[in-house]
Protein backbone atom coordinates (compact mmCIF):
# COMPACT_ATOMS: atom_id res chain seq x y z
CA UNK A 1 0.00 0.00 0.00
CA UNK A 2 1.56 3.33 -0.65
CA UNK A 3 1.90 6.20 1.20
CA UNK A 4 -0.70 7.92 -0.52
CA UNK A 5 -3.26 5.35 0.12
CA UNK A 6 -2.17 5.03 3.92
CA UNK A 7 -2.83 8.59 4.14
CA UNK A 8 -6.27 8.76 2.88
CA UNK A 9 -7.42 5.22 4.24
CA UNK A 10 -5.75 6.91 7.60
CA UNK A 11 -7.36 10.17 7.31
CA UNK A 12 -10.93 9.86 6.17
CA UNK A 13 -12.41 8.08 8.88
CA UNK A 14 -12.04 11.22 11.20
CA UNK A 15 -12.07 13.87 8.57
CA UNK A 16 -15.15 12.71 7.11
CA UNK A 17 -17.39 13.11 9.68
CA UNK A 18 -16.07 17.15 10.49
CA UNK A 19 -16.99 16.97 6.66
CA UNK A 20 -20.53 15.90 7.09
CA UNK A 21 -20.97 17.89 10.77
CA UNK A 22 -19.54 21.19 8.31
CA UNK A 23 -22.10 20.25 6.40
CA UNK A 24 -24.99 20.00 8.83
CA UNK A 25 -23.75 23.29 10.44
CA UNK A 26 -24.15 25.06 6.74
CA UNK A 27 -26.87 27.88 7.02
CA UNK A 28 -28.87 26.47 4.13
CA UNK A 29 -29.37 23.80 6.63
CA UNK A 30 -30.64 25.39 9.58
CA UNK A 31 -33.40 27.09 8.12
CA UNK A 32 -36.68 25.99 9.73
CA UNK A 33 -39.13 23.77 8.28
CA UNK A 34 -41.65 24.78 5.47
CA UNK A 35 -44.35 23.86 8.14
CA UNK A 36 -42.66 25.40 10.59
CA UNK A 37 -42.00 28.93 8.63
CA UNK A 38 -45.96 28.33 7.77
CA UNK A 39 -46.81 28.44 11.67
CA UNK A 40 -44.45 31.89 12.35
CA UNK A 41 -46.43 33.35 9.22
CA UNK A 42 -49.83 32.46 10.52
CA UNK A 43 -49.26 33.24 14.18
CA UNK A 44 -47.91 36.38 13.03
CA UNK A 45 -50.90 37.28 10.85
CA UNK A 46 -53.40 36.48 13.75
CA UNK A 47 -51.63 38.76 16.24
CA UNK A 48 -51.73 41.51 13.23
CA UNK A 49 -55.44 40.82 12.74
CA UNK A 50 -56.33 41.06 16.33
CA UNK A 51 -54.48 44.26 16.92
CA UNK A 52 -55.38 46.09 13.38
CA UNK A 53 -59.06 44.51 13.81
CA UNK A 54 -58.60 42.92 10.17
CA UNK A 55 -59.96 39.14 9.30
CA UNK A 56 -58.61 36.26 8.59
CA UNK A 57 -58.96 35.00 5.23
CA UNK A 58 -60.57 31.47 5.27
CA UNK A 59 -57.80 30.27 3.31
CA UNK A 60 -54.95 30.84 5.31
CA UNK A 61 -52.58 28.25 4.64
CA UNK A 62 -52.58 25.98 7.96
CA UNK A 63 -48.74 24.18 8.99
CA UNK A 64 -50.54 20.82 8.89
CA UNK A 65 -51.15 21.32 5.06
CA UNK A 66 -47.77 21.60 4.25
CA UNK A 67 -45.96 18.08 4.80
CA UNK A 68 -42.44 17.90 6.93
CA UNK A 69 -39.50 16.25 4.88
CA UNK A 70 -36.05 15.64 6.36
CA UNK A 71 -34.46 13.95 3.94
CA UNK A 72 -31.33 15.00 5.29
CA UNK A 73 -31.44 13.02 8.36
CA UNK A 74 -29.93 10.12 6.38
CA UNK A 75 -26.87 11.92 5.54
CA UNK A 76 -25.81 10.67 8.33
CA UNK A 77 -25.01 7.85 6.94
CA UNK A 78 -22.06 9.06 4.87
CA UNK A 79 -19.66 8.89 7.86
CA UNK A 80 -20.01 4.86 8.91
CA UNK A 81 -19.94 3.96 5.43
CA UNK A 82 -16.35 5.78 5.02
CA UNK A 83 -15.67 4.36 8.34
CA UNK A 84 -16.61 0.57 6.86
CA UNK A 85 -14.99 1.06 3.49
CA UNK A 86 -11.55 2.61 4.81
CA UNK A 87 -11.36 -0.63 7.28
CA UNK A 88 -12.06 -3.10 5.09
CA UNK A 89 -9.06 -1.80 2.60
CA UNK A 90 -7.37 -1.37 5.56
CA UNK A 91 -8.15 -4.69 6.46
CA UNK A 92 -7.03 -5.89 3.32
CA UNK A 93 -3.64 -4.69 3.23
CA UNK A 94 -2.86 -5.07 6.88
CA UNK A 95 -3.56 -8.69 6.93
CA UNK A 96 -1.00 -9.09 3.64
CA UNK A 97 1.86 -6.35 4.24
CA UNK A 98 1.48 -5.34 8.31
CA UNK A 99 1.02 -1.96 9.79
CA UNK A 100 0.95 1.23 7.80
CA UNK A 101 2.16 4.80 8.65
CA UNK A 102 0.80 8.05 7.74
CA UNK A 103 2.33 11.53 8.74
CA UNK A 104 5.67 10.83 9.75
CA UNK A 105 3.81 7.55 11.94
CA UNK A 106 1.36 10.20 13.78
CA UNK A 107 -1.47 7.80 12.42
CA UNK A 108 -1.25 3.85 12.02
CA UNK A 109 -3.26 1.47 11.73
CA UNK A 110 -2.21 -2.28 12.65
CA UNK A 111 -4.73 -5.20 13.20
CA UNK A 112 -6.27 -3.87 16.27
CA UNK A 113 -6.69 -0.50 14.42
CA UNK A 114 -8.61 -2.08 11.82
CA UNK A 115 -10.32 -4.47 14.27
CA UNK A 116 -11.72 -1.57 15.75
CA UNK A 117 -12.56 0.31 13.07
CA UNK A 118 -14.91 -1.99 12.25
CA UNK A 119 -16.58 -1.88 15.05
CA UNK A 120 -17.02 1.80 15.18
CA UNK A 121 -18.46 1.65 11.16
CA UNK A 122 -20.61 -0.91 12.50
CA UNK A 123 -22.28 0.34 15.36
CA UNK A 124 -22.30 3.95 14.13
CA UNK A 125 -24.43 2.80 10.72
CA UNK A 126 -27.03 0.91 13.27
CA UNK A 127 -27.00 4.25 15.10
CA UNK A 128 -27.38 6.53 12.39
CA UNK A 129 -29.71 4.70 10.04
CA UNK A 130 -31.82 4.49 13.32
CA UNK A 131 -31.76 8.35 13.71
CA UNK A 132 -34.23 9.48 11.38
CA UNK A 133 -36.86 7.58 12.76
CA UNK A 134 -35.96 8.43 16.48
CA UNK A 135 -35.88 12.42 15.24
CA UNK A 136 -38.93 11.83 13.53
CA UNK A 137 -41.12 10.36 17.09
CA UNK A 138 -39.34 13.08 18.95
CA UNK A 139 -40.91 15.96 16.32
CA UNK A 140 -44.10 14.10 16.64
CA UNK A 141 -43.99 14.39 20.49
CA UNK A 142 -43.09 17.85 20.23
CA UNK A 143 -40.19 17.33 21.88
CA UNK A 144 -37.33 18.16 18.96
CA UNK A 145 -37.49 20.85 16.52
CA UNK A 146 -35.37 21.02 13.38
CA UNK A 147 -32.58 23.10 15.27
CA UNK A 148 -32.28 20.29 17.72
CA UNK A 149 -32.19 18.11 14.85
CA UNK A 150 -29.44 19.89 13.15
CA UNK A 151 -27.51 20.17 16.60
CA UNK A 152 -28.23 16.57 17.17
CA UNK A 153 -26.77 15.49 13.52
CA UNK A 154 -23.55 17.74 14.20
CA UNK A 155 -22.43 16.38 17.85
CA UNK A 156 -23.25 12.75 16.54
CA UNK A 157 -20.43 13.39 13.30
CA UNK A 158 -18.46 14.96 15.50
CA UNK A 159 -18.45 12.38 18.05
CA UNK A 160 -17.99 9.84 15.54
CA UNK A 161 -14.63 11.90 14.18
CA UNK A 162 -13.58 11.66 18.14
CA UNK A 163 -13.62 7.99 18.49
CA UNK A 164 -11.86 7.34 15.15
CA UNK A 165 -8.71 9.47 15.75
CA UNK A 166 -8.83 7.84 19.17
CA UNK A 167 -8.48 4.58 16.97
CA UNK A 168 -5.96 5.23 14.25
CA UNK A 169 -3.26 7.59 16.08
CA UNK A 170 0.04 6.45 17.45
CA UNK A 171 1.06 9.11 19.77
CA UNK A 172 -0.51 8.24 23.39
CA UNK A 173 -1.01 12.20 23.53
CA UNK A 174 -3.15 12.64 20.83
CA UNK A 175 -5.13 9.27 22.00
CA UNK A 176 -5.61 11.53 25.37
CA UNK A 177 -7.08 14.31 23.72
CA UNK A 178 -9.34 11.97 21.39
CA UNK A 179 -10.99 10.51 24.20
CA UNK A 180 -11.06 14.03 26.08
CA UNK A 181 -13.04 15.09 23.38
CA UNK A 182 -15.57 12.70 23.10
CA UNK A 183 -16.15 13.94 26.73
CA UNK A 184 -17.01 17.12 25.55
CA UNK A 185 -19.37 16.46 22.45
CA UNK A 186 -21.17 13.70 23.64
CA UNK A 187 -22.09 15.67 27.32
CA UNK A 188 -24.09 18.01 24.60
CA UNK A 189 -25.62 14.98 23.69
CA UNK A 190 -26.37 13.31 27.01
CA UNK A 191 -27.97 17.21 28.08
CA UNK A 192 -30.12 17.19 24.29
CA UNK A 193 -33.65 17.22 25.70
CA UNK A 194 -32.39 19.94 28.25
CA UNK A 195 -35.23 18.48 30.91
CA UNK A 196 -33.53 18.70 34.70
CA UNK A 197 -32.81 14.70 34.92
CA UNK A 198 -30.75 14.69 31.40
CA UNK A 199 -28.75 17.94 32.02
CA UNK A 200 -27.99 16.82 35.79
CA UNK A 201 -26.87 13.52 34.18
CA UNK A 202 -24.88 15.49 31.80
CA UNK A 203 -22.99 17.32 34.66
CA UNK A 204 -22.59 14.25 36.58
CA UNK A 205 -20.65 12.55 33.54
CA UNK A 206 -18.84 16.19 32.59
CA UNK A 207 -17.41 15.85 36.40
CA UNK A 208 -17.06 12.00 36.85
CA UNK A 209 -15.41 11.35 33.30
CA UNK A 210 -13.26 14.78 33.82
CA UNK A 211 -12.01 13.12 37.22
CA UNK A 212 -11.15 10.26 35.05
CA UNK A 213 -9.49 11.62 32.19
CA UNK A 214 -7.31 13.99 34.56
CA UNK A 215 -5.94 10.77 36.17
CA UNK A 216 -4.96 9.57 32.29
CA UNK A 217 -3.36 12.59 31.86
CA UNK A 218 -1.10 12.09 34.63
CA UNK A 219 -0.71 8.72 34.01
CA UNK A 220 0.32 10.02 30.27
CA UNK A 221 2.43 12.37 31.67
CA UNK A 222 4.37 9.70 33.57
CA UNK A 223 4.66 7.67 30.96
CA UNK A 224 6.36 10.61 29.33
CA UNK A 225 8.59 10.87 32.03
CA UNK A 226 9.88 7.54 32.14
CA UNK A 227 10.44 7.49 28.18
CA UNK A 228 12.61 10.82 28.62
CA UNK A 229 14.39 9.02 30.91
CA UNK A 230 15.26 5.94 29.24
CA UNK A 231 16.66 8.19 26.51
CA UNK A 232 14.12 8.21 23.74
CA UNK A 233 13.89 11.30 21.82
CA UNK A 234 11.20 14.06 22.68
CA UNK A 235 9.47 13.25 19.25
CA UNK A 236 8.74 9.68 19.72
CA UNK A 237 8.26 9.44 23.94
CA UNK A 238 4.51 8.85 22.96
CA UNK A 239 4.92 7.08 20.11
CA UNK A 240 3.47 3.71 21.29
CA UNK A 241 5.65 1.41 18.76
CA UNK A 242 8.15 3.17 20.51
CA UNK A 243 7.26 2.44 23.64
CA UNK A 244 6.59 -0.94 23.27
CA UNK A 245 9.85 -2.25 21.28
CA UNK A 246 12.01 0.17 24.45
CA UNK A 247 9.61 -0.76 27.27
CA UNK A 248 12.55 -2.59 28.96
CA UNK A 249 14.15 0.57 29.71
CA UNK A 250 11.59 2.54 31.14
CA UNK A 251 11.78 2.83 35.24
CA UNK A 252 9.58 0.46 36.78
CA UNK A 253 8.40 2.50 39.52
CA UNK A 254 7.39 5.31 37.54
CA UNK A 255 6.03 3.27 34.76
CA UNK A 256 4.11 1.31 37.17
CA UNK A 257 2.33 4.65 39.15
CA UNK A 258 1.60 5.59 35.49
CA UNK A 259 -0.12 2.40 34.27
CA UNK A 260 -2.29 2.18 37.45
CA UNK A 261 -3.24 5.81 36.80
CA UNK A 262 -4.10 5.28 33.03
CA UNK A 263 -6.52 2.00 33.86
CA UNK A 264 -8.25 3.88 36.22
CA UNK A 265 -8.75 7.00 34.27
CA UNK A 266 -9.30 5.61 31.18
CA UNK A 267 -11.20 2.48 33.00
CA UNK A 268 -13.66 5.56 33.75
CA UNK A 269 -14.96 5.98 30.07
CA UNK A 270 -15.09 2.14 29.90
CA UNK A 271 -17.36 1.75 32.84
CA UNK A 272 -14.90 -0.12 35.00
CA UNK A 273 -15.15 0.80 39.17
CA UNK A 274 -14.41 3.36 40.91
CA UNK A 275 -15.56 5.92 38.53
CA UNK A 276 -18.60 4.23 36.75
CA UNK A 277 -21.14 5.88 38.49
CA UNK A 278 -21.45 8.25 35.27
CA UNK A 279 -22.86 5.63 33.30
CA UNK A 280 -26.26 4.71 34.02
CA UNK A 281 -27.41 7.99 34.35
CA UNK A 282 -25.78 9.30 31.36
CA UNK A 283 -26.84 6.09 28.79
CA UNK A 284 -30.62 6.68 30.57
CA UNK A 285 -30.98 10.49 29.72
CA UNK A 286 -28.96 10.13 26.36
CA UNK A 287 -30.70 10.09 23.04
CA UNK A 288 -31.34 6.35 22.34
CA UNK A 289 -29.06 6.27 19.07
CA UNK A 290 -26.25 8.31 21.19
CA UNK A 291 -26.69 5.11 23.80
CA UNK A 292 -26.09 2.93 21.25
CA UNK A 293 -23.25 4.56 20.53
CA UNK A 294 -21.54 5.16 23.69
CA UNK A 295 -22.27 1.78 24.85
CA UNK A 296 -21.76 0.03 21.95
CA UNK A 297 -18.04 1.61 20.92
CA UNK A 298 -17.23 4.48 22.95
CA UNK A 299 -16.66 2.12 25.72
CA UNK A 300 -14.85 -0.20 23.73
CA UNK A 301 -12.66 2.28 22.30
CA UNK A 302 -11.36 4.01 25.90
CA UNK A 303 -10.89 -0.12 27.03
CA UNK A 304 -8.60 0.03 23.53
CA UNK A 305 -6.21 2.35 25.28
CA UNK A 306 -6.27 0.50 28.21
CA UNK A 307 -5.12 -2.52 25.69
CA UNK A 308 -2.35 -0.41 24.39
CA UNK A 309 -0.93 0.40 27.55
CA UNK A 310 -0.99 -3.56 28.76
CA UNK A 311 1.39 -4.24 26.05
CA UNK A 312 3.81 -1.45 27.73
CA UNK A 313 3.22 -2.59 31.28
CA UNK A 314 3.55 -6.51 30.25
CA UNK A 315 7.23 -5.35 28.52
CA UNK A 316 8.04 -2.96 31.54
CA UNK A 317 7.03 -4.77 34.44
CA UNK A 318 5.68 -8.14 33.67
CA UNK A 319 2.59 -9.83 33.58
CA UNK A 320 1.63 -10.10 36.95
CA UNK A 321 1.12 -6.48 37.80
CA UNK A 322 -1.30 -5.24 35.35
CA UNK A 323 -3.46 -9.00 35.28
CA UNK A 324 -3.76 -8.33 39.50
CA UNK A 325 -4.84 -4.91 38.40
CA UNK A 326 -7.19 -5.79 35.34
CA UNK A 327 -8.64 -9.23 37.47
CA UNK A 328 -9.91 -6.75 40.01
CA UNK A 329 -11.27 -4.35 38.76
CA UNK A 330 -13.33 -6.58 36.68
CA UNK A 331 -14.36 -8.88 39.62
CA UNK A 332 -15.67 -5.83 41.13
CA UNK A 333 -17.11 -4.02 38.68
CA UNK A 334 -18.87 -7.46 37.44
CA UNK A 335 -20.11 -8.14 41.07
CA UNK A 336 -21.53 -4.51 41.24
CA UNK A 337 -23.39 -4.38 37.75
CA UNK A 338 -25.23 -7.85 38.95
CA UNK A 339 -26.55 -6.57 42.19
CA UNK A 340 -27.82 -3.31 40.52
CA UNK A 341 -29.19 -5.52 37.76
CA UNK A 342 -31.53 -7.38 40.56
CA UNK A 343 -32.81 -4.02 41.50
CA UNK A 344 -33.19 -2.09 38.96
CA UNK A 345 -36.67 -1.07 37.36
CA UNK A 346 -35.57 0.99 34.68
CA UNK A 347 -35.21 -0.81 31.12
CA UNK A 348 -32.43 1.60 29.49
CA UNK A 349 -30.81 1.60 32.85
CA UNK A 350 -30.41 -1.91 33.21
CA UNK A 351 -29.03 -1.64 29.50
CA UNK A 352 -26.22 0.46 30.83
CA UNK A 353 -25.67 -1.86 33.57
CA UNK A 354 -25.85 -4.98 31.29
CA UNK A 355 -22.52 -2.71 29.12
CA UNK A 356 -20.62 -2.94 32.91
CA UNK A 357 -20.95 -6.42 33.03
CA UNK A 358 -19.45 -6.82 29.43
CA UNK A 359 -17.22 -4.04 29.92
CA UNK A 360 -15.70 -6.59 33.10
CA UNK A 361 -16.01 -9.59 30.95
CA UNK A 362 -13.65 -7.97 28.21
CA UNK A 363 -11.47 -6.47 31.30
CA UNK A 364 -11.32 -10.41 32.50
CA UNK A 365 -10.11 -11.30 29.16
CA UNK A 366 -7.34 -8.42 28.93
CA UNK A 367 -6.44 -9.89 32.41
CA UNK A 368 -5.92 -13.30 31.25
CA UNK A 369 -4.01 -12.27 28.58
CA UNK A 370 -3.67 -15.50 26.51
CA UNK A 371 -4.12 -15.82 22.57
CA UNK A 372 -7.73 -17.73 22.88
CA UNK A 373 -8.45 -14.83 25.75
CA UNK A 374 -7.69 -11.61 23.55
CA UNK A 375 -9.10 -12.89 20.75
CA UNK A 376 -12.39 -13.47 22.76
CA UNK A 377 -12.31 -10.16 24.24
CA UNK A 378 -11.91 -8.44 20.62
CA UNK A 379 -14.74 -10.68 19.40
CA UNK A 380 -17.19 -9.55 22.66
CA UNK A 381 -16.00 -6.17 21.66
CA UNK A 382 -17.93 -6.68 18.36
CA UNK A 383 -20.88 -8.77 19.52
CA UNK A 384 -21.58 -6.36 21.93
CA UNK A 385 -21.04 -3.56 20.71
CA UNK A 386 -23.73 -5.04 17.60
CA UNK A 387 -26.33 -6.35 19.99
CA UNK A 388 -26.21 -3.47 22.57
CA UNK A 389 -26.97 -0.67 19.86
CA UNK A 390 -29.85 -3.08 18.64
CA UNK A 391 -31.24 -2.86 22.08
CA UNK A 392 -30.63 0.93 23.02
CA UNK A 393 -32.07 2.13 19.70
CA UNK A 394 -35.14 -0.17 20.10
CA UNK A 395 -35.53 0.98 23.93
CA UNK A 396 -35.77 4.62 22.19
CA UNK A 397 -38.80 3.34 20.06
CA UNK A 398 -40.30 1.54 22.95
CA UNK A 399 -39.99 4.94 24.96
CA UNK A 400 -41.63 6.68 22.47
CA UNK A 401 -44.82 4.19 22.49
CA UNK A 402 -45.08 3.72 25.96
CA UNK A 403 -44.18 7.17 27.34
CA UNK A 404 -42.32 5.33 30.50
CA UNK A 405 -38.91 3.78 30.82
CA UNK A 406 -40.35 1.71 34.34
CA UNK A 407 -40.17 -1.87 33.43
CA UNK A 408 -43.63 -2.21 36.26
CA UNK A 409 -45.33 -0.25 33.57
CA UNK A 410 -44.63 -1.96 30.08
CA UNK A 411 -46.79 -4.64 29.15
CA UNK A 412 -47.63 -6.96 26.08
CA UNK A 413 -44.78 -5.47 23.60
CA UNK A 414 -45.12 -8.22 21.41
CA UNK A 415 -48.48 -7.69 21.01
CA UNK A 416 -48.57 -3.99 20.61
CA UNK A 417 -45.05 -3.46 18.39
CA UNK A 418 -44.08 -6.67 17.27
CA UNK A 419 -40.93 -5.99 15.21
CA UNK A 420 -39.86 -3.69 17.75
CA UNK A 421 -40.02 -5.93 20.98
CA UNK A 422 -38.74 -8.95 18.72
CA UNK A 423 -35.24 -7.14 17.59
CA UNK A 424 -35.46 -5.83 21.50
CA UNK A 425 -36.18 -9.27 22.87
CA UNK A 426 -33.41 -10.47 19.97
CA UNK A 427 -30.84 -8.09 21.36
CA UNK A 428 -31.37 -9.10 24.73
CA UNK A 429 -31.20 -12.68 24.48
CA UNK A 430 -27.89 -11.65 22.51
CA UNK A 431 -26.43 -10.31 25.42
CA UNK A 432 -27.22 -13.31 27.82
CA UNK A 433 -24.29 -15.14 25.31
CA UNK A 434 -27.21 -17.48 24.03
CA UNK A 435 -26.39 -19.21 20.57
CA UNK A 436 -26.04 -18.54 17.49
CA UNK A 437 -24.93 -14.96 18.55
CA UNK A 438 -21.06 -14.30 18.71
CA UNK A 439 -21.30 -13.70 22.58
CA UNK A 440 -21.94 -16.46 23.29
CA UNK A 441 -18.12 -17.91 21.35
CA UNK A 442 -16.72 -15.02 23.16
CA UNK A 443 -17.99 -15.65 26.77
CA UNK A 444 -17.28 -19.16 25.95
CA UNK A 445 -13.39 -18.30 24.91
CA UNK A 446 -13.00 -16.40 27.83
CA UNK A 447 -14.17 -18.83 30.41
CA UNK A 448 -12.01 -21.89 28.43
CA UNK A 449 -8.82 -19.22 28.80
CA UNK A 450 -9.16 -18.38 32.57
CA UNK A 451 -9.88 -22.03 33.43
CA UNK A 452 -6.41 -23.15 31.68
CA UNK A 453 -4.13 -20.29 33.24
CA UNK A 454 -3.84 -21.19 36.12
CA UNK A 455 -5.53 -21.59 39.31
CA UNK A 456 -5.46 -18.07 40.56
CA UNK A 457 -7.51 -16.96 37.63
CA UNK A 458 -9.42 -20.03 37.37
CA UNK A 459 -11.07 -19.15 40.72
CA UNK A 460 -11.66 -15.52 39.57
CA UNK A 461 -13.16 -16.94 36.08
CA UNK A 462 -15.44 -19.15 38.65
CA UNK A 463 -16.66 -16.39 40.51
CA UNK A 464 -17.16 -14.12 37.47
CA UNK A 465 -18.86 -16.95 35.63
CA UNK A 466 -21.30 -17.13 38.60
CA UNK A 467 -22.22 -13.01 38.86
CA UNK A 468 -23.18 -13.49 35.08
CA UNK A 469 -25.53 -15.90 35.91
CA UNK A 470 -27.08 -13.79 38.45
CA UNK A 471 -27.00 -11.16 35.47
CA UNK A 472 -28.74 -13.37 32.79
CA UNK A 473 -31.36 -14.20 35.25
CA UNK A 474 -32.12 -10.51 36.28
CA UNK A 475 -32.38 -9.61 32.26
CA UNK A 476 -34.59 -12.40 31.23
CA UNK A 477 -36.73 -11.68 34.20
CA UNK A 478 -37.42 -7.75 33.22
CA UNK A 479 -37.42 -8.38 29.78
CA UNK A 480 -39.90 -11.28 29.50
CA UNK A 481 -41.92 -9.10 32.07
CA UNK A 482 -42.05 -6.13 29.48
CA UNK A 483 -42.58 -8.28 26.17
CA UNK A 484 -44.91 -11.28 27.40
CA UNK A 485 -48.71 -10.18 28.56
CA UNK A 486 -51.85 -9.05 26.72
CA UNK A 487 -51.19 -5.68 24.65
CA UNK A 488 -52.30 -2.47 26.37
CA UNK A 489 -52.97 0.30 24.10
CA UNK A 490 -52.95 0.64 20.37
CA UNK A 491 -51.09 -0.91 18.22
CA UNK A 492 -48.09 0.56 16.31
CA UNK A 493 -45.95 -0.75 13.84
CA UNK A 494 -42.64 0.33 12.83
CA UNK A 495 -41.78 1.27 9.05
CA UNK A 496 -39.77 -0.22 6.84
CA UNK A 497 -37.55 2.49 6.77
CA UNK A 498 -37.06 1.92 10.96
CA UNK A 499 -36.61 -1.24 11.14
CA UNK A 500 -33.54 -2.13 9.27
CA UNK A 501 -30.39 -0.80 10.74
CA UNK A 502 -32.25 -3.61 13.84
CA UNK A 503 -32.33 -6.60 11.58
CA UNK A 504 -29.12 -6.01 10.21
CA UNK A 505 -27.07 -5.46 13.40
CA UNK A 506 -28.51 -8.36 15.16
CA UNK A 507 -28.20 -10.14 11.69
CA UNK A 508 -24.31 -9.20 11.88
CA UNK A 509 -24.24 -10.48 15.26
CA UNK A 510 -25.09 -14.03 14.51
CA UNK A 511 -23.19 -14.35 11.60
CA UNK A 512 -19.89 -13.71 13.60
CA UNK A 513 -21.52 -16.35 15.82
CA UNK A 514 -21.64 -18.66 13.16
CA UNK A 515 -18.22 -17.86 11.90
CA UNK A 516 -15.53 -14.70 11.27
CA UNK A 517 -15.31 -15.47 7.71
CA UNK A 518 -12.72 -13.47 5.99
CA UNK A 519 -12.39 -11.61 9.65
CA UNK A 520 -10.35 -14.54 11.30
CA UNK A 521 -7.28 -13.65 10.01
CA UNK A 522 -7.79 -10.22 11.68
CA UNK A 523 -9.31 -11.08 14.72
CA UNK A 524 -6.31 -13.88 15.56
CA UNK A 525 -3.44 -10.97 14.35
CA UNK A 526 -5.49 -7.75 16.42
CA UNK A 527 -5.09 -10.31 19.44
CA UNK A 528 -1.26 -10.67 18.52
CA UNK A 529 -0.70 -7.13 18.49
CA UNK A 530 -1.63 -7.05 21.76
CA UNK A 531 -0.56 -10.07 23.16
CA UNK A 532 3.30 -8.56 23.90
Amino acid sequence: MNATASAVLLTAPAAVPLLVAGAYALPGLRTRSTAAAFAAELTEARQRASTQGAVLVADAPQPSQVPERHGWDWAGLVSPAVILTCASLLAAGIVEHGPTTAYSGLLRADALTTWMLLVVGAVALIACGSSPAYLAGERAAQRASDQTGWRYHVLVQAFLAAMCLAVVTANLGVLWVAIEATTIVTAFLVGHRRTRTSVEAAWKYVVICSAGIALAFLGTVLIYYAARQAGIAEAWALDWPTLVARADRLDPAVTRLGITLIVLGFGAKAGLIPLHAWLPDAHSQAPAPVSALMSGVLLSVAFAAILRYRVVADAALGVGFIRALLAGIALLTLALAAGLLLAQRDYKRMLAYSSMEHMSLIALAAAIGSPLALSAALLHIAGHGLAKSVAFCTSGRILQLTGTARIGRVRGLLARAPATAGAFGLAVVALMAFPPFSLFASELGIVRAGFTAGPGLGWVTAAALLLVLVAFAALAARTARMLLGPGTGTPAEDRPSAAWPLWLGLAACAALGITLGPLTDLLHAAAQAIGG
